[in-house]
């Protein structure tokens, strides 16, 4: 039977979890307690779930792939974008633990209930700020960020996040179309801009000033 454990382990086995930080969260942090009800017997499979409002939770590979790439360290401030089930921002806020800031934005009203609700559950809500409002644009009232976390496919990286992310930076962003785009990591260095490729994803649009309309 699918446990938490036999998850994680099996992100590790095929090369998904690489850190131990990224292991040692991804097992406090219960996936169970963050999809619906109708989907708590899918919680430990390694697929993508549906929420509500034509939105997804994503796969644990998925979300494994995109914290080792992010490369989160103690005591950071991350903005993620696209809040969901409040699973990624959770793991977050146990990567950049004590003196760490978790800031999380959702523009669906309904999503955005249903994270606050079940981010109450986690451990570290202490360090995690969730706004409802255009992801988009970013969280200007909080910036500069260590890192963003985009969990939604833009049509291209928005501006507002590229100012938004401190110098020597990094985001990890879906960009292309509104099925299928390319996962990007962008670091800043100054007013250099360097983009590495890791290849295709599916993930629901960006919608938005500038994401899709």
């Amino acid at each position: 039977m699918q446990n938490l454990e036999s998850m994680v382990r099996r992100l590790v086995s095929i090369g998904y979890i690489k850190s131990e930080r990224v292991k040692r969260c991804m097992l406090a942090v219960d996936r169970a307690r963050f999809v619906p009800e109708r989907c708590r017997w899918e919680a430990y499979l390694d697929r993508p779930l549906p929420l509500m409002c034509g939105q997804t939770i994503s796969a644990p590979h998925m979300v494994a792939l995109m914290l080792e790439l992010l490369d989160v360290e103690y005591g950071m401030k991350v903005l993620e974008i696209g809040t969901g089930s409040g699973y990624h921002a959770c793991l977050l806020a146990c990567l950049v633990g004590d003196g760490g800031r978790v800031v999380t934005v959702e523009r669906i009203p309904e999503v955005h209930e249903y994270a606050v609700e079940r981010l109450k559950r986690c451990p570290h809500s202490d360090r995690i700020r969730a706004v409802l409002g255009d992801g988009s644009l970013g969280f200007k009232e909080e910036a500069p960020y260590d890192r963003i976390l985009v969990t939604c496919g833009a049509p291209d990286v928005p501006p507002p996040l590229l100012e938004q992310l401190a110098d020597d930076g990094l985001m990890v962003i879906p960009v292309g179309g509104t099925f299928f785009q390319e996962l990007i990591r962008v670091r800043k260095k100054g007013k250099k801009i360097r983009k590495e490729r890791f290849g295709d994803v599916a993930f629901v649009p960006m919608m938005g000033k500038y994401g899709w309309r």
